[in-house]
This record gives C-alpha cells, structure tokens and sequence, in this order.
C-alpha cells in the first residue's frame, strides 16, 4: 500500500509539473521574463511558506536554529537549480511543451538519480543508498534498467524534435518559435542543473527529519509525515527566486518591458490570474513529491518516477496542444514511441520499488 500511495503522489505531482506551462499560454500581452517572474513569486516566495504553515505551525523555529552551513548549502543548490528552472522556462519556449519537457526532465532524471548515488559511494551516509549498493542488489538493478528504458524514451523524443525542425523549417509560412538548436543548448543546462534540486533536498534533510519527529512524537504509530519536507523546501526556493528575479529583472530593463506589470492595454488581472496559477501549480510537483518521498524514500528511484511522470504528462499536453500536427506520421509515431519506453520505465521502476 505504501507503494501504491508513493507512486499515485509522484503522478499528482508529475501531473502538475508537466501541466504548469498551460496557463503561462492564456498571458497576453506581456513579454516572457514579465509573466516567468510573477509565477515565480507565487512558486517560490509566497506559496512555500504558505504551505509550510499550514502543514508544519513551527517551520519558523526550525529554520532559525538550524545549522547555518546547512542553511547556506540548501541555499546554494537552490540558486544553482534555479538556473536549471530558468533555462526550463526557455527551453519549453524554444522547444515546446512535449519535446523541451522530455529532453529537460531526462536529463535531470539521469543525473538526479545517479550523482547521489555515486556521492554516497564517495561519502557513505548511513540511509543513503550509494550507487554500488543499487547496483548490486537485485531490486535496484530493476530500477536501473528502467533507467535505461526511460533515456530510450528520451532519446527517441529527441529524434523526433529534430524531424519536426526539419519538417517546420520546409514549412515556409509556419511562424513558430521552434529553434531546435538553441532550444537544445538551455535544455542540457536545464536538465543538468535541475538535478541539483535533488542535493538541496538532501542538504537541508536535517529540517525534514526535525519535523518528521516532531510529528512523530504527537501521533505515535502512525508512521511518516508526509509534508516533512515542506521545510526545506522554503530555502531552497528561496535559492531559485535569487537567480531568477535577478534574470528577469535584467530582461526587464533590457527589453523596457516593466511597464507590463501596469499596462492597461492587457488584460492585467487575467494575466495575473493566470501567472498565480501558474506558479501555484508548479510548486504543487514539488508538494506532492514530499509526500511520495515519505512512503518511497528519496532514492534514485523516486527521482525517476518523479521525473518519468512530468515527463508523460509534458508529452500529452503536447498531443492534446497539437503541437504535432504540422508535421508527418512518422515524427508522430516517432514521438508516441518514446512515450511508450518513458510509460515502461515507470513500469519498470515502480516494479523495483516493491521488491526493495
């Protein structure tokens, strides 16, 4: 059962994750850097806290006698992962909604799940599962081949963002965003910093474990608290805000574009309205990955599952999106493959998890 509760939270949250992007679409009027800074107020600086709150009464405390070294090194894997959910915005721009996603997400899922693992080989921390030890055990050798499956997966959307470049670019009327080339640049820089969210986690795991037995000690028997990380997640968010307000505001004062925020010439409370929703949803994947971690553990495998999800979701709002139609039945079929092998790798890895 627990399992089951683990995987069905990491599809909520891939659902919001993978789902984020659509409001940002109903914005009009406003330059990029405009609608990705008043989401991310909302995903970073007011909902976090809002929900530690709500979940946790003395997040407060716990945080202002944390350790400072823990505190600045959650901080820094914040602000580096929030480069990673800068060029996210940029590569889902350049790319679309399906193909950025997948190559994005991708890449985190195999660096996110790996490098700790291998970081713990180096520096064994008891609880932590070290990448030897997934390797040499018969459950994570499962969740390893899932890997494997899902960067098939990705591989074979890559494939097919590439035949939709070409397919467009014959296309001469076709006025599209679609730059496949700077689109892929930020979206291995994406993919590879976004992993760094996993190390903040992890950094800042003293929080966590402060809440989890606080709670703990007033419901006895009843197992993990399922919004422990909650916490951390404040910090860490406040990491991402760092890097991207700084950005935005340079994009701001580059392409004069702060009279966006008053512009009465745009539909200003939708536009608001929309970036709120935006940003609200986006931090809800993180949410809910919390709660799945306490019943998976935060492994590689959780990392996986949760990035394997966004990742399936991105693709069929693409579908739903049409931003396929445009091209052959062979891109089509080419894209839907790699669907399939990322829906096998949650699979296969969801399998590894219930034999640990």
């Amino acid at each position: 059962m627990q399992i089951i509760l683990g995987v069905l939270f990491h599809f909520i949250g891939g659902f919001a994750s993978g789902s984020f992007y659509i409001p940002y679409k109903k914005v009009k009027g406003w330059a990029w850097e405009s609608y990705w800074i008043v989401g991310g107020i909302f995903s970073w600086l007011i909902v976090p806290p809002l929900a530690a709150y709500l979940t946790i009464p003395d997040f407060t405390e716990i945080i202002r006698h944390t350790n400072g070294s823990i505190l600045w090194l959650t901080y820094f894997f914040g602000v580096l992962w929030g480069i990673g959910g800068l060029t996210y915005g940029l590569g889902v721009r350049y790319l679309g909604v399906s193909l950025g996603s997948s190559i994005i997400l991708g890449l985190s899922s195999v660096f996110g799940a790996l490098l700790p693992s291998i970081y713990y080989d180096v520096f064994p921390k008891e609880g932590k599962d070290s990448f030897s030890h997934i390797f040499g055990s018969e459950w994570g050798q499962v969740v390893l081949v899932g890997l494997a499956v899902c960067v098939i997966g990705i591989i074979l959307c890559g494939k097919a963002g590439m035949m939709k470049d070409r397919e467009l670019a014959a296309q001469t009327k076709e006025s599209t965003e679609f730059k496949v080339g700077l689109g892929l640049f930020v979206a291995i820089v994406s993919g590879i910093l976004s992993a760094c969210f996993a190390f903040g986690i992890d950094s800042g795991k003293d929080m966590a474990h402060e809440a989890n037995n606080l709670w703990k000690n007033l419901h006895p028997g009843e197992g993990e608290f399922l919004y422990q990380n909650n916490v951390t997640y404040v910090i860490i968010l406040w990491g991402g805000l760092t890097t991207n307000l700084l950005w935005c505001l340079i994009l701001n004062t580059k392409n004069k574009s702060f009279k966006d925020y008053s512009n009465k010439k745009t539909p200003l409370l939708s536009n608001y309205v929309f970036c709120a929703l935006a940003g609200t949803t986006w931090f809800l994947q993180f949410f809910f990955y919390g709660m799945a971690e306490s019943k998976l553990g935060n492994g590689a495998s959780s990392w996986i599952l949760h990035m394997a999800f966004i990742i399936l979701i991105a693709n069929v709002w693409g579908l739903v999106l049409k931003e396929w139609t445009a091209v052959s039945r062979k891109t089509l079929m080419t894209v839907l493959g790699g669907i399939a092998f990322i829906i096998a790798s949650i699979i296969i890895v969801g399998y590894g998890n219930s034999i640990k």
